[in-house]
């Protein structure tokens, strides 16, 4: 994950007229979360009960090539990775496994040369070859492009190397599907996915892999809005440049919640979780978004690297996690309306539905504003919302009643930086989760 983000100036102007093509249907959206568990002795079950109890549905973690050649050209699984894909599929979680990262057995390279790609491949053809059926998502390694983002040499040897692996996770496990990519941020201002796209890379695979961090892009380039913004316009480009729309997954995002340069609060964070999860269901050819990560990678409260988690190292839980668990449902089972939403500098007005029912998100882009939110319904009595400010409350109904005439229903809500799920269904009892 890079410390350093540049936007480009082309793709923070782009305007933010909507797209009218929304998910398919056919898909459910992918409420996902980075988990770095698989790789250690101490039992997944507890992180991972909390990962199903907020409504994730998606968990990514690594096989580390490291780990499995164990001495040199010799493999192995350990029991910590049958441990935590066992315990995934017990909570129908849908599980991506990254294949990546050096081993000092063959000079902690790169497999570029012939020598340290094929010792690659081999780890490749053993690990799928001993795991079928227990990963849904094989990922050809994490952030290739990080060291070159401007190489093309960097980048003939990715698609290579994808083009070669490709064959043996098929052979192996062909069930699961193949993401490639992993692109940083500095890979996508820099072309290193058009690279791969014209080295028929997308032959081969059934996703490309994104990693769009903004957390260090500079002040008014960092907030949910300006990345949905530059990850609209990405996956515009890249869709035009391959000539159809290509499956993406976002599977890193997030804002870390350190002390210092590119730190936010926890609570400036759970914020920026419910807006760019709702943000991602706007952007057509997005299959899934995958938030780094869940646990605290350590206690140093000034270190970036040890703050991006959804909770305390002892599995206390940060603000963020209850607003994930309070919008994962409406993110995951909801499909995006772009008729009726407003997408505007300042205010956000996204209007969802779930069969009959239906709902619109709404929050302020800066100071609060009161912005009158109307439906179609003949909708009575109190307006019913989930306010993100304070997720545990659930549903409530609140002091402002709908005022409707000639078939038409509006309330003015105050609208700040925590959505709020309005529901615009006839009234029901209040619930609280």
């Amino acid at each position: 994950m890079p410390s350093k983000i540049r936007i480009s100036a082309c793709a923070l102007s782009l305007s933010l007229a909507l797209c009218c093509t929304a998910s398919h249907a056919e898909d459910v959206f992918i409420v996902g979360i980075a988990t770095h568990l698989m790789n250690y002795e101490t039992s997944p079950a507890k992180a991972l009960q909390m990962v199903s109890d907020a409504g994730i549905t998606a968990v990514k973690d690594d096989a580390y090539w490291s780990t499995a050649e164990w001495a040199a050209n010799q493999l192995r699984i350990v029991a910590p990775w049958r441990t935590f894909l066992n315990t995934t599929k017990d909570k129908k979680l849908t599980t991506l496994t990254i294949l990546d990262y050096s081993t000092q057995f063959h000079g902690n390279l790169k497999p570029r040369t012939p020598e340290v790609k094929t010792a690659y491949l081999k780890y490749v053809d053993y690990v799928t070859r001993q795991l079928p059926g227990k990963t849904d998502y094989w990922e050809i390694w994490n952030e290739w492009d990080l060291e070159g983002p401007k190489d093309p040499k960097l980048s003939a040897d990715y698609a290579t190397l994808v083009k070669e692996a490709v064959p043996l996770i098929r052979k192996n496990d062909p069930k699961a599907k193949i993401l490639a990519g992993s692109v940083t941020p500095e890979g996508m201002n820099f072309g290193f996915a058009d690279r791969l796209i014209d080295a028929g890379i997308l032959d081969h695979i059934d996703g490309l892999s994104v990693h769009p961090y903004v957390h260090c892009a500079g002040r008014g380039q960092n907030t949910p809005e300006a990345w949905a913004k530059w990850v609209r316009d990405y996956v515009r480009h890249v869709n035009e440049k391959a000539g159809k729309e290509i499956p993406i997954y976002l599977t890193e995002v997030s804002w870390p919640s350190h002390t210092g340069n590119c730190g936010n609060t926890p609570e400036t964070v759970a914020s920026y979780i419910a807006r760019t999860f709702f943000l991602a269901r706007t952007i057509p050819s997005l299959r899934g978004m995958w938030w780094y990560d869940l646990v605290n990678d350590g206690q140093d409260k000034t270190d970036q690297e040890h703050n991006f988690g959804l909770l305390y190292p002892n599995l206390d839980p940060k603000p963020g996690y209850d607003v994930l668990k309070a919008v994962s449902p409406f993110v995951r089972d909801y499909t995006y309306d772009p008729g009726p939403s407003t997408l505007a500098n300042d205010v956000y007005l996204l209007y969802f539905n779930k069969g009959s029912e239906h709902v619109v998100v709404g929050w302020a882009d800066g100071r609060s504003q009161d912005k009158q939110v109307v439906g179609n319904a003949q909708l009575s009595g109190r307006l019913q919302l989930i306010d993100t400010a304070h997720p545990t409350k659930g549903q409530i109904n609140t002091d402002t009643s709908w005022t409707c005439s000639a078939g038409q229903c509006a309330a003015t809500v105050t609208l700040t930086g925590f959505p709020k799920i309005i529901s615009l269904n006839a009234p029901n009892e209040m619930v609280k989760r």
